[in-house]
């Protein structure tokens, strides 16, 4: 009777972890980010404005909008699923994503970050900074946080591509943040690359999304438990007319 029982509780066991790996397995999407062209040289930021901020650097800082490696590996650029999930639902994390203002830069420049995710702001330079999000579906808020003001919590409601978030105080600093209803997007690294994961199957739309080059588009089909590929070109846009 004992091992009847136990049989059937290892069987309900059994049953939840299979129940449970079924609902997490997924598949990934994998990928590189490359531009063509020449590279315009960035300029050096100009900090002597504010002494506290320039004391932060031995050497010149550069702008951030277009980060170009050796083989045209593109840093910064904003990839995520664009369409394919349905009405699928999901959590939202409790753990807050951090946008540090250190050296009168925002760190990091591209990030992503759930619809009602916390996000903390920080300022760890000793010096005034305000924040400025310019938002069109979500609600725009403009922060002082003077040098004795550490820390700000803010949340994004509405799903949105890309919310600027700037300083009035120090022009050059500038940051996006791409307000999603779902986990599935990357920021790409020095190299280029991005990786997607824990995708359910299916047909999506995956965007990369920079914040001069534009956007390019690509239609990609995820299995379970395997990795599809795609790779986007940027191009410098032409002067417009």
């Amino acid at each position: 009777m004992v091992t009847s029982r136990l049989s059937e509780k290892l069987s309900i066991v059994l049953a939840l972890m299979l129940a449970v790996s079924h609902l997490y397995s997924g598949g990934k999407i994998t990928g590189a980010v490359t531009y063509e062209g020449s590279v315009p040289r960035m300029k050096a930021i100009r900090m002597g404005a504010d002494p506290i901020c320039q004391a932060k650097h031995e050497s010149p800082i550069r702008s951030e909008w277009l980060l170009v490696g050796e083989k045209g590996e593109v840093g910064n650029v904003f990839v995520y699923i664009k369409e394919g999930l349905g009405d699928k639902s999901f959590p939202v994390p409790e753990n807050p994503v951090v946008l540090d203002q250190k050296g009168c830069i925002y760190s990091p420049h591209i990030f992503g970050i759930q619809a009602s995710q916390p996000l903390e702001v920080l300022n760890s330079d000793g010096t005034l900074h305000n924040v400025h999000a310019v938002a069109k579906a979500n609600r725009s808020f403009n922060e002082a946080m003077p040098a004795v003001r550490k820390k700000i919590t803010k949340t994004f409601d509405q799903p949105e591509i890309m919310v600027r978030i700037k300083c009035d105080v120090h022009p050059w600093m500038g940051s996006y943040a791409g307000v999603l209803n779902h986990p599935y997007f990357a920021v790409t690294g020095e190299d280029g690359v991005f990786e997607i994961k824990n995708l359910p199957p299916g047909k999506y739309t995956v965007e990369a999304w920079h914040e001069r080059l534009r956007t390019r588009t690509a239609t990609v089909t995820v299995k379970d438990e395997e990795t599809a590929t795609v790779d986007f070109k940027f191009t410098r846009p032409g002067k417009k007319k």
